[in-house]
């Protein structure tokens, strides 16, 4: 009886040392994942007050929001960091919380498990733990700014400044993602014998896609700062980093994710290089002198268009590295890879342009420009647009070896040399592209006080005839389907009818490979194992964007 009370003394002893080191360990996480908010002066901009003067226009002393005709949300705010940030968290406040909402639903889709996320949560709040070390504090006072008008109801991820700080990360974590193709851009440039007025013209598509209804609410956001110059990047709510964008001297700033190795550490998210380039640049040595002051944490291509010299260039840049990729020819491409000689990446060097989809959208975007060899803004839109692989060969709706993936967040058209800018409008690049003249726009902004046409209605280009088409709705029937597989495996129900839906889904998109995979993967998972490898092997015969996707394939049919 006296050795049972001795072991367990022991083992009481054991237990109180564990829960105490679990105690120490979770109270070190707590501390060095705590990220403490910008020391800030003029607390007094805290009590300005948003009017409403009509349900599509706010306003804050010169600075307002405003949705036009086309469901594009117009911003224009001007002053210090602080005041920028809590004007355009104000004005913003239900976009933020839409956004914000929009963003964890969709990664819940993503990410279905409950366990995963709590961990994934952890982790990146470890990860990211000095990632306000990174991040000047202009951009942290302008973002603690409009962390005061995000919402309490997703503290359970992390208090507001923590999250609005690191979904400015969320393109850069993409690039972790990308065999979910969250980030996938094309952009291309034409100057000189390339141009139909020999005047730079650019085009991109920004695919980054986290579900449809985060690309709802777009934000064209016009800024006016206490310090550097005016721009207008296309935004969302709660985000004041730059994915495109252009200021008041004509130089252009886009992003292109490129491969990169898993980050150890965090570092300047990409879209505040950006902002931080269009702010304070107005040349590519500007911009590349800049860019080579901050640390990322991803690999990144930015395609910087200048109007003052006259032609585009690429800063590629890594954790380690940075060059400057220039060209001779007349023209740009930019995909999802390095093309300088100290950043070039051995495999995309000696592999098959089939192999990945951002060598074979380069060659595509080449095909193109060949094909319209004098770039205006109607074949820059046609080009983005586009939906066909090499030779015009029928790829599916969606594959990622095209221009136009139907995913696109936005696409964007710029005349830097006019200051203008075409934006599309939703769905993707198959809207209407709405043009703004920042000559006018900078010209009247702190002086408009209602609901006020912004753009240039004559210049705006007529939405995409496929848009109307029944293919388009083909597609959309498609997606309905492929949620429909997709829930069925999350809550492991099978569909009645599932033999008809196979064959429905076929019938709406029969050349894109991920229609085979999606009706594999639901025959797999309920172990109908002949189904599942016909589909799999069905899905190989098709145009497959990366080897490890085919590799991925054969693996499950090797598994059965």
């Amino acid at each position: 009886m006296h050795k049972l009370k001795k072991i367990a003394k022991v083992f009481f002893k054991i237990i109180l040392i564990i829960v105490i080191l679990l105690l120490i360990l979770v109270l070190i996480f707590k501390i060095t994942t705590k990220i403490n908010p910008p020391d800030i002066q003029n607390l007094q901009v805290e009590t300005l007050e948003r009017t409403v003067v009509d349900s599509n226009f706010y306003v804050i002393q010169n600075n307002w929001i405003q949705k036009n005709k086309h469901g594009l949300w117009e911003m224009y705010i001007q002053g210090d960091a602080y005041e920028r940030g809590i004007i355009n968290g104000k004005l913003t406040k239900e976009l933020i919380y839409k956004q914000e909402n929009a963003f964890v639903n969709q990664i819940k889709v993503m990410i279905p498990s409950e366990s995963y996320l709590k961990f994934l949560k952890s982790f990146i709040a470890f990860f990211n733990r000095n990632i306000d070390k990174h991040i000047t504090d202009e951009y942290q006072q302008e973002i603690y700014g409009i962390s005061q008008s995000a919402s309490d109801q997703f503290d359970f991820i992390a208090p507001n400044y923590h999250r609005i700080l690191n979904y400015h990360a969320a393109h850069d974590i993409g690039h972790a993602l990308q065999n979910m193709n969250l980030v996938a851009c094309t952009a291309f440039s034409g100057w000189d014998s390339q141009s139909a007025d020999s005047s730079l013209i650019i085009g991109r598509n920004f695919d980054f896609y986290v579900g449809d209804e985060f690309a709802e609410d777009k934000i064209i956001m016009f800024c006016n700062p206490e310090k550097g110059h005016s721009f207008m990047i296309v935004t969302w709510g709660g985000m004041i980093g730059a994915t495109s964008g252009m200021n008041d001297q004509g130089l252009t700033v886009t992003l292109n994710a490129a491969k990169s190795d898993i980050p150890y550490s965090a570092a300047t998210p990409v879209s505040l290089v950006a902002r931080e380039i269009l702010q304070y640049a107005s040349t590519i040595e500007e911009a590349f002198n800049i860019a080579r002051k901050r640390k990322m944490f991803v690999s990144e291509s930015l395609f910087i268009g200048s109007a003052k010299d006259g032609k585009t260039a690429i800063i590629e840049k890594d954790p380690d590295n940075q060059a400057l990729y220039n060209t001779e020819n007349d023209y740009l491409i930019c995909t999802n890879h390095f093309q300088s000689k100290e950043m070039q990446k051995e495999e995309f060097i000696n592999a098959d342009i089939q192999d990945y989809a951002t060598t074979y959208r380069y060659q595509r975007v080449e095909e193109l420009l060949n094909q319209h060899p004098k770039l205006e803004v109607n074949t820059v839109a046609k080009i983005l647009r586009n939906q066909k692989g090499l030779k015009d060969k029928n790829i599916g709706m969606g594959n990622e070896k095209a221009v136009n993936q139907l995913i696109a967040h936005h696409s964007i058209i710029f005349k830097p040399e006019e200051l203008k800018v075409w934006i599309s409008t939703n769905p993707f690049q198959l809207g209407e592209y709405v043009c703004y003249d920042l000559h006018k726009v900078f010209a009247q902004a702190d002086k408009i006080n209602s609901l006020t046409i912004l753009n240039e209605e004559d210049l705006t280009i007529p939405a995409d005839s496929f848009l109307y088409s029944n293919d388009y709705m083909q597609f959309v029937r498609f997606k309905v389907i492929r949620d429909q597989f997709h829930h069925a495996i999350k809550t492991n129900v099978r569909i009645p009818d599932e033999d008809y839906l196979s064959n429905e889904i076929i019938e709406l998109n029969p050349e894109f490979f991920e229609t085979y995979v999606y009706i594999g993967n639901y025959f797999n998972h309920f172990k109908i194992t002949d189904k599942a490898i016909l589909a799999y092997k069905k899905a190989l015969t098709k145009e497959i964007p990366n080897i490890y996707q085919r590799e991925n394939i054969l693996s499950k049919i090797e598994k059965n």
